[in-house]
């Protein structure tokens, strides 16, 4: 799929209200993409519909852990569109808090936004990509987990167990569709610091001892993300276009690859430096 145009190729998007999802929304609306977007946040759905200008998309407020909503977001759009080629299941939050501290409605909250609505949207999206990809060639299905799905991270509990999640889970759906459906690109993303709302909006509940109560770690983030969501948005777009199953974004995030490759027993003696003992 080398060479592979977007133009008039149905994209949906969640989290599309900021951040990577937006960046994703206006690189694909540039190659002639058709885009269902969707988003909790209305307002900054809005704006990226504004920014999106005459370009063909729809926009949905939902919340991805709403499955029929989900769902009939994706149906709606391939009524609507006339078929879907694609989603890139995007949406996801955070909260610092080790585990035994981590209130179950906040881990089970991560878990429901960044692994089962994932599941959901790639169980929505599915059927509808495969009859695109039969009649018009090729297909995509992007989950977009972490470099925190490559490695553990203290107070990251819930996130890491998400992201490792959305990981085995895309893993698996790639080498079933290598069979079923080979023209259908599943592609897991491990984005490293991107300048994006992720850590500025997590929920603080605890943290380990000897940590600094004090510390702004959403400060912390900016500083240390050194990849913008444009950045981003270009390296998953050449994934899709290149057919790659594993697409990491930055320098860190290839560097953690690398260690956690090396150095499986102790890749957090070297990690841990080279994050500095910020929250990523």
């Amino acid at each position: 799929m080398t060479g592979t145009s977007f133009e008039n190729r149905v994209i949906a998007i969640t989290g599309a209200g900021s951040g990577i999802g937006r960046a994703l929304a206006l690189n694909l609306a540039d190659k002639g993409a058709v885009l269902a977007l969707a988003d909790r946040d209305g307002d900054g759905l809005a704006e990226t519909k504004r920014l999106l200008g005459n370009r063909p998309a729809s926009v949905t407020t939902l919340d991805v852990t709403d499955t029929a909503a989900l769902e009939a977001w994706i149906d709606g759009a391939t009524s609507e569109f006339g078929r879907l080629d694609g989603i890139i299941n995007n949406a996801g939050l955070s909260v610092v808090a080790p585990f035994a501290d981590c209130p179950r409605e906040d881990f089970d909250r991560v878990m429901a936004v960044n692994f089962t609505g994932v599941v959901e949207g790639c169980r929505a999206a599915l059927p509808h990509v495969r009859a695109a990809s039969a009649a018009h060639g090729g297909g995509w299905i992007v989950n977009i987990s972490s470099v925190f799905g490559m490695m553990g991270y203290p107070t990251q509990s819930a996130y890491n167990a998400s992201k490792y999640a959305v990981r085995g889970l895309t893993e698996a759906l790639h080498l079933e569709l290598a069979v079923t459906d080979p023209g259908i690109t599943v592609i897991r993303v491990h984005p490293g610091g991107i300048k994006t709302n992720v850590a500025k909006n997590a929920k603080r509940v605890a943290l380990l001892p000897g940590q600094d109560p004090n510390a702004d770690f959403a400060a912390e983030f900016e500083k240390a993300a050194k990849t913008t969501p444009e950045q981003a948005a270009a390296t998953i777009v050449d994934g899709m276009i290149r057919r790659r199953h594993r697409v990491l974004i930055g320098a860190d995030a290839r560097f953690i690859d690398w260690m956690t490759r090396l150095f499986p027993d102790s890749y957090w003696k070297r990690i841990g430096a080279f994050l500095g003992g910020r929250d990523r």
